[in-house]
């Protein structure tokens, strides 16, 4: 009779932000029903906000909470991302780099088989090193979007704002996944302020440098050519791990009040004439972005379901803007559950801020996309959806970025009604065969476990 292969102990360490946290916990689940041990390792706010997991993990999952070292400058309790202002994110990255020392030492007690761990975790690799664990890197974002950032190698090469708005070199394929003016400005203004000294290239360096292979949330039905790039660049074992699509089981508690009170009114329209609008936890559009999307919305005669969030949000919607839409759109300034919401009939198109998480969400729905960028990979995200054609962007001026209420307006009725949006429609549903397909994104979880046991004892 053959031996029971000795289970792992996998721990995972994700930078303090819920669209990399989630994605994080959707890996730790992955490789806890495979019977491993997983500790996922984060701040005690956030664990206490993070999502609870399916009991029958109890067994193999378990979070262990560290304390956040308090700095000068950020503001008390405050432990992720969506608990500061953009402004004060460079704080956050400081007392991170003190979390890493804490979670050093778990480390040397515990000593795991594997640490999974994010593009701010410049510090443990080297730390660690000594203690014969195996290290992966997990990219939360796509390979597109790690090819054009580039590799360790490459990071410094490219200096100057307009470097960044082509295509890279090493692309040896025709593409236009690049940055518009106002996104790079952005960008390079953004990098000006940072209290942890230590520059975001040289985090993804130190962490890509020090890892023993690379996790990317890809597949390769989605962007092969870019996913074998992406390995001959890092010159790594790169293990696309699925989009880790939500598993049905996740998709939330239908008799919760607030989605039945959301449902209630997307149950009144027909069926995919709703655009659902949601720009993500961390983006924070300006005063003139905020008057012109919401003009638009009412420009358009559309009926709309708006997340809005106004946490850090100092702009206001036009005066009136809610009174005069209420008979066919509603602004929701709460939690939304957004995985059913894209997943109810009523809804036919989704304006985003591109994030991966949500782009993921939309179209493992079939849902077209309006793309309106602001920041990080957004952009890079939504010049190569447009590619694909499963969505348009929504048009900025080049150099300011600045957002027209008449833009908007298009490019949501092209998308929801319009005879010339019939094939980012199709194109939207035609691609929901990859995002979701339950069992080929089970196919890629299921390798990449057997990847994670077969570097056992390799250290």
């Amino acid at each position: 009779m053959a031996t029971e292969t000795k289970k792992l102990h996998v721990v995972v360490f994700p930078w303090l932000a819920f669209g990399h946290m989630i994605p994080f916990l959707e890996l730790a689940k992955s490789i806890a029903r495979k019977g491993h041990k997983v500790t996922f390792v984060s701040t005690p706010k956030n664990i206490d906000r993070l999502p609870k997991f399916p009991l029958t993990l109890n067994s193999t999952l378990n979070y262990v909470k560290l304390p956040l070292p308090q700095i000068e400058c950020l503001p008390e309790n405050a432990e992720a991302t969506t608990d500061v202002p953009p402004s004060k994110v460079h704080y956050l990255k400081k007392a991170y780099d003190g979390l890493q020392i804490e979670l050093a030492k778990f480390l040397e007690a515990s000593v795991p088989d594997w640490l999974i761990y994010d593009f701010a975790t410049h510090l443990v690799p080297s730390i660690v090193g000594k203690l014969g664990i195996s290290l992966a890197f997990f990219g939360t974002m796509n390979a597109w979007s790690g090819v054009f950032f580039g590799s360790s190698k490459t990071f410094h090469s490219r200096t100057k704002p307009e470097d960044f708005l082509v295509p890279p070199k090493w692309v040896p394929f025709p593409s236009k996944v690049a940055f518009r003016p106002h996104e790079i400005k952005r960008m390079f203004d953004g990098a000006r302020e940072n209290a942890s000294g230590v520059s975001d290239w040289e985090r993804v360096s130190g962490a890509l440098i020090g890892c023993d292979a690379i996790l990317i949330r890809s597949c390769k039905e989605l962007e092969n050519d870019w996913l074998d790039l992406f390995a001959e660049l890092h010159q790594k074992p790169v293990v696309p791990v699925g989009l880790l699509t939500p598993s049905a089981q996740d998709r939330g508690d239908d008799v919760d009040d607030t989605w039945q009170k959301i449902k209630g009114w997307l149950d009144k329209h027909e069926k995919e004439s709703v655009i659902y609008v949601a720009l993500g936890t961390e983006v924070t559009p300006n005063q003139d972005e905020l008057t012109e999307l919401a003009t638009g919305l009412e420009l358009s005669g559309l009926p709309f379901f708006w997340a809005l969030r106004k946490r850090h949000i100092l702009a206001e919607l036009p005066n009136g803007f809610e009174e005069r839409v209420k008979d066919r759109g509603t602004v929701w300034s709460s939690w939304t559950p957004q995985l059913q919401i894209l997943a109810h009939d009523s809804v036919g198109g989704f304006l985003t801020h591109c994030g991966w998480s949500s782009v993921i969400e939309g179209l493992q729905n079939g849902r077209p996309l309006v793309m309106l960028p602001f920041q990080v990979d957004q952009g890079l995200n939504a010049r190569a959806l447009e590619e694909k054609m499963v969505g348009i962007e929504v048009p900025r001026n080049e150099e300011d970025g600045s957002l027209s209420s008449n833009s908007v307006a298009e490019s949501v009725s092209l998308i929801m009604t319009d005879s010339k949006g019939q094939v980012y429609r199709d194109q939207a549903k035609e691609i929901k065969g990859i995002f979701g397909d339950w069992d080929l994104q089970e196919k890629y979880k299921d390798n990449m476990v057997e990847y994670l046991e077969s570097i056992r004892g390799l250290h």
